[in-house]
């Protein structure tokens, strides 16, 4: 009895064990058979994963430079140790706390007004019936995001200069005097803040328009039928359409929260508004690039990122417990 039992379970491991082989023999040919006949679409991912191989997975053996007292002359590997050093230096630095305060504020005011102002001008954009006039308006929201930043940082300087420019010779007009705004620091924020929005806002829209392009028209002919209104079918069918999507795109904004765009931040500000214009971005810059502090500047760039990865997760996290909506 326990002889066939036995031969049995063996006969049974055999099958499975078979089985096991013949999937991932039909695997192994289905995956050769898509490379086959999808080849070109494979070519045109290779630059791709290219780029991501050396511009952000090779880097990764850099980041021990964050633990050394890193040397040019000596390279990476024969740099000495220094462990936490570098952290601890920018924990109990004067600027810790005011390139975090400066980076998280920057951040939240393009999240507050620019996120929702994405949104409003993409309903705004679908709601025009003229095909023409559609078609001017987006292609005019999106020439800004083109601009270079040098050239967008140029026009807000000599919008804002003193003697010439014409927020100035507005503010004369009403009997105000003029103000040198890119030296006090109180304006800084507010005008980052102003000149992102009108540079990417039209550009950023884009993907809101694209959902709003996937919702039925059934469901705004079904709402109308019901006796709702355009700002009742907005608030009922386009939202709701398009909420997976703004879900989305608020988790990785959150997640981009600690990356200002530090260029344009360096083309505006000066020393006289550090106190509210300087962010880690730009904090790091200073270090690594003008004071060639290599060590100590990648060990704040790696708190950035950190950071910034917790962000994502959490902010990942909340929105599966609140919607059961997230990117994974």
């Amino acid at each position: 009895m326990d002889y066939n039992i036995s031969a049995s379970a063996e006969k049974t491991a055999k099958i499975d064990l078979t089985e096991k082989r013949l999937k991932s023999s039909l695997k192994k040919k289905s995956l050769l058979r898509d490379l086959a006949r999808d080849y070109q679409l494979y070519i045109m991912l290779i630059p791709t994963i290219a780029f991501f191989l050396i511009f952000v997975y090779l880097p990764f053996y850099g980041v021990q430079i964050a633990f050394k007292d890193y040397n040019l002359f000596l390279g990476i590997g024969k740099s000495n140790w220094t462990g936490l050093t570098h952290f601890i230096n920018f924990f109990t630095g004067p600027y810790f706390w005011q390139n975090l305060r400066n980076t998280f504020l920057i951040s939240f005011y393009g999240l507050l007004f620019g996120f929702p102002a994405c949104i409003i001008f993409a309903l705004s954009v679908n709601e025009l019936q003229n095909k023409h006039y559609k078609a001017f308006v987006q292609t005019a929201s999106y020439l800004p995001y083109f601009v270079s930043s040098v050239v967008v940082a140029s026009l807000v300087i000599n919008f804002l200069s003193p003697s010439y420019g014409i927020v100035n010779r507005i503010l004369n007009l009403f009997g105000a005097e003029s103000k040198y705004f890119m030296i006090l620091p109180e304006y800084f924020r507010t005008i980052y803040t102003v000149m992102g929005i009108w540079h990417s806002m039209g550009f950023n829209s884009i993907i809101f328009l694209a959902a709003l392009s996937s919702i039925d028209v059934q469901l705004y002919e079904a709402a109308t039928l019901d006796g709702a209104n355009k700002l009742k079918q907005i608030i009922h069918v386009t939202l709701p359409g398009i909420m997976p999507t703004i879900v989305v795109m608020l988790i990785l904004r959150i997640g981009q929260m600690l990356n200002v765009g530090y260029e344009t931040i360096i083309l505006l500000y000066q020393p006289a508004t550090y106190e509210t214009a300087d962010v880690i971005s730009t904090y790091v810059y200073r270090l690594g690039i003008v004071g060639a502090d290599y060590g100590y500047a990648t060990a704040v760039d790696l708190f950035n990122s950190v950071v910034t990865c917790a962000l994502v997760i959490g902010a990942n996290k909340i929105s599966n417990k609140v919607s059961d909506m997230g990117i994974w």
